[in-house]
């Protein structure tokens, strides 16, 4: 009886220790030179629907459903996307627009998991023409899910989505 209550106890510590000191948020992002002006580029990139262009998130479903409302480059514009277990289900919607500076979202992912998470793309002049777009995303990791983004590494994982995603930018508009 003993055995078991210890046991029990040692996996509920084992438990709380973990939640205590595993990531609490996490942040990835991803930047690229592209050589147009800064206003040219931050247009394109203010109309979410032009991210099916670029998206690696759209190559990997190019069927995925998907729902537009309100008018795209203004705040409250939401895609709704429901696709392959590879893209999943979820929105995102344009909560801030500061012009020729950056466009803020918020994702909300429903499958294959549910998670919310604060989006950005933002633009800066490098001068001689050239634009750095910074595009990435960050959130708050919840207990318990937060253990398990020990053995995940978000960075890693999405990060070389960012970079495809960055680059067929870079392409689309550089031609």
């Amino acid at each position: 009886m003993y055995i078991v209550l210890y046991v029990v106890l040692a996996i509920v510590g084992l438990f709380i220790l973990l939640a205590l000191i595993a990531p609490k948020k996490y942040k990835v992002n991803r930047s690229i030179i592209i050589n147009k002006p800064l206003p040219e580029v931050f247009q394109y990139l203010k109309h979410i629907k032009n991210q099916d262009n670029w998206s690696p998130w759209k190559k990997k479903d190019p069927d995925m459903k998907q729902e537009f409302i309100g008018n795209d480059g203004e705040i409250g514009f939401i895609v709704k996307w429901d696709g392959n277990k590879e893209v999943g289900l979820g929105e995102q919607e344009i909560t801030n627009i500061i012009d020729n500076d950056r466009v803020e979202a918020r994702l909300r992912f429903f499958k294959p998991w549910k998670s919310e998470s604060d989006a950005a793309t933002s633009v800066e002049d490098v001068g001689n023409g050239k634009t750095k777009v910074t595009w990435g995303f960050s959130g708050v990791n919840k207990v318990p899910a937060n253990i398990f983004m020990m053995l995940y590494n978000v960075d890693k994982h999405v990060g070389k989505d960012f970079e495809e995603g960055l680059a067929s930018l870079k392409e689309i508009l550089e031609n």
